[in-house]
């Protein structure tokens, strides 16, 4: 039994593309998208920060000679935007007429920038690419700002360059557009090292776990102390290994013990067979039929307990749920007790109804009572009452035979177990009744145990659930 299965070599390193490949490849596919959507977005907002910069400094500048005209006069503005221009700004004052009366560069004093006339106290802008009155093909943004002076409509333009913005934006856009390859070179680099030394570990406790198999089951994975999901795995891996060490374990003993128990049985059919075969006149064979059914009776009993244990370590007891009379069930497994035991047996019996399957039951109570059959001295008690904190029924069967042990009292619901090894198996029982018992009692989601009367008799509590509402 290889545990090799769990964790194959092809299972960790199943198809072209393995974890340390996927975990880079994502790792990089989700910063180049998120780099791409950040990039764009920190694109469009710079681009909106310096448009809006941009269109306030015209509008300040405007309104700076709008207050000078007002103030001063047209011809002390003209002076004003002369000596106060900056930045590539180019400033004009159009008089009613839309000629130039003052500009703050002689090549824009000839022409307008722009046609645009708004109404005093009023502003509008537009984007122009480049004048032919002072030559280029810059692109500028025009702010033009109506203002009213002795009632005569002038207008204030104000053209801001605008390559500087698309010059900035650019340099950004070069400047992402060469650090999103270095950056996602440093995150493949980094997230393929760290993945990496993560599945070292894996690899590590893979490659222990496919070299144990069944002669080796007593043997564990090294724990690293990285307190993470390796530690957890192989603490994990060493439980699982514990678990089927113990299940190899338990089912080793089994297979022994149930051999150990057929051999008896059929040594004395073989004898037998031979005995009677050596005899040519038959009389052996008559004699010897009594003990030959009864060994016959016994493997065929202990065959049926065998199934019936199997059934219940892998879950598979199949219940007949009805509403079961408890007290009925006690009453006719107490009677015949009594038509076999050589005991004083007496029962104190309520009137129980519970959920379950009334065959198995019997078997349960049979066993019990068998059990104490064996192990009492003269005097058996039978109690069935009903049952307080969610419990349905509680049936009790005290005898005055030595209580089991304490430290016994969990083990003696397990296969073959015998606590008086020097009883017979045939006075003894298979040791398989009380383990068949436990295993019933289990799938009526009951319990059993071994405890010790008030007055020190030996005592066996069986505890059923209340019936479903």
């Amino acid at each position: 039994m290889k545990v090799q299965a769990i964790a194959g070599r092809s299972a960790s390193r199943g198809g072209q593309w393995g974890v340390r490949k996927r975990a880079t490849a994502t790792a990089m596919g989700v910063v180049a998208v998120a780099l791409l959507i950040g990039g764009f977005t920190l694109l469009v907002l710079l681009q909106g920060a310096l448009a809006a910069s941009t269109e306030s400094g015209a509008r300040h500048e405007a309104l700076e000679v709008v207050v000078q005209m007002r103030d001063q006069g047209v011809a002390e503005a003209g002076r004003y935007i002369a000596g106060t221009a900056h930045g590539g700004q180019i400033v004009q004052i159009l008089d009613p007429a839309g000629a130039v009366v003052a500009a703050s560069v002689p090549s824009a004093g000839e022409r307008p920038l722009t046609s645009l006339r708004p109404a005093p106290d009023q502003t509008q802008t537009e984007a122009l690419s480049g004048f032919e009155s002072i030559g280029g093909n810059d692109k500028f943004l025009v702010v033009a700002t109506g203002v009213l002076l002795d009632d005569d409509p002038y207008t204030v333009v104000v053209a801001a360059p605008v390559q500087l913005l698309a010059e900035t934006v650019s340099t950004v856009s070069w400047f992402l557009l060469g650090a999103t390859p270095l950056l996602l070179l440093v995150v493949g680099v980094s997230v393929w090292l760290l993945v990496g030394r993560s599945l070292r570990q894996v690899e590590r406790i893979r490659g222990q776990v496919s070299h144990i198999d069944s002669a080796r089951l007593d043997e564990r994975v090294d724990v690293p102390r990285t307190n993470d999901e390796i530690q957890s795995l192989a603490l994990t891996m060493n439980k699982m290994l514990e678990r089927l060490q113990s299940a190899d374990r338990e089912q080793r003993r089994f297979i022994s013990d149930a051999s150990h128990e057929l051999r008896s049985p059929l040594a004395t059919l073989r004898a037998g067979v031979e005995v009677a075969a050596a005899d040519p006149s038959g009389e052996t064979w008559h004699e010897l039929t009594d003990i030959l059914s009864e060994e016959t009776s016994r493997m065929h009993y202990l065959v049926e307990d065998l199934l019936t244990l199997a059934k219940a370590s892998d879950g598979g007891i199949r219940l007949n749920e009805e509403d079961v009379d408890l007290d009925d069930v006690v009453d006719r497994e107490t009677r015949r007790l009594r038509s076999t035991s050589p005991h004083v047996i007496t029962a104190d019996l309520s009137p129980v109804r519970i959920t379950g399957d009334a065959r198995r039951v019997g078997q349960v109570l049979r066993n019990v009572l068998d059990n104490a059959d064996r192990h009492a001295m003269s005097r058996i008690q039978i109690s069935l009452n009903r049952g307080g904190g969610g419990a349905g029924a509680v049936i009790t069967v005290d005898n005055d035979g030595d209580p089991v042990p304490e430290a016994d009292r969990q083990r003696v619901f397990e296969r073959f177990v015998r606590l008086d090894e020097s009883r017979s198996r045939e006075g003894g029982g298979s040791g398989l009744g009380l383990a068949i018992a436990a295993g019933i009692m289990a799938a009526h989601h009951g319990s059993i145990r071994a405890t010790e009367s008030p007055v020190g008799d030996c005592r066996f509590e069986l505890v059923f659930p209340a019936p479903n509402g």
